[in-house]
């Protein structure tokens, strides 16, 4: 874990955020990252009786956490696969399965411009059995904790209020 005593103490606040919801890992999450997260939620309808099961859905959301003295472009592009790859490999689609989405939260002292330019481009999504199955989509978050301001990718953009509220505490 790299950063100054202000990114890291913005990525403490990130994971008091998401150990609200999610199971965080500090100890041994998949290297390059410094901390992951996981969400799994199985949600199931019934017809008056349990044996009587209408539907069931299956959710889950993995996130991967960075700290950075400077983000480059390359280093980016890294973390970018990696984040995408390690959250692929832990999707488990089936009839039930709704959504498996993949987060990267990038917590830089100084992000380059050529990677707040690439940030807004790099997208991953995944789709099982032409949906049926459920699909997949890539989150992605970089926030400048010199400046306190956020680089967010289309699907990370539903982030915006929260990322908001982290950084303004």
């Amino acid at each position: 874990m790299s950063g100054s005593i202000q990114t890291l103490t913005l990525f403490e606040k990130f994971l008091d955020s998401y150990s609200v919801y999610y199971n965080v890992n500090r100890d041994s999450a998949k290297e390059p990252f410094d901390a992951e997260a996981v969400f799994y939620n199985n949600e199931q309808q019934y017809f008056l009786v349990k044996a009587a099961k209408i539907s069931e859905m299956n959710t889950a959301e993995f996130a991967f956490f960075k700290t950075v003295d400077i983000l480059d472009k390359e280093r980016l592009i890294e973390y970018d696969k990696l984040a995408w790859n390690e959250g692929m490999s832990r999707v488990k689609p089936d009839s039930n399965h709704k959504n498996s989405d993949v987060v990267l939260i990038i917590i830089a002292d100084r992000i380059e411009e050529d990677a707040k330019a690439l940030i807004k481009k790099l997208k991953h999504s995944k789709n099982y059995r032409f949906s049926l199955w459920g699909f997949s989509n890539y989150r992605l978050v970089a926030v400048e904790s010199s400046s306190n301001t956020a680089c967010f990718n289309r699907q990370g953009s539903i982030l915006r209020k929260l990322v908001g509220n982290i950084i303004s505490q």
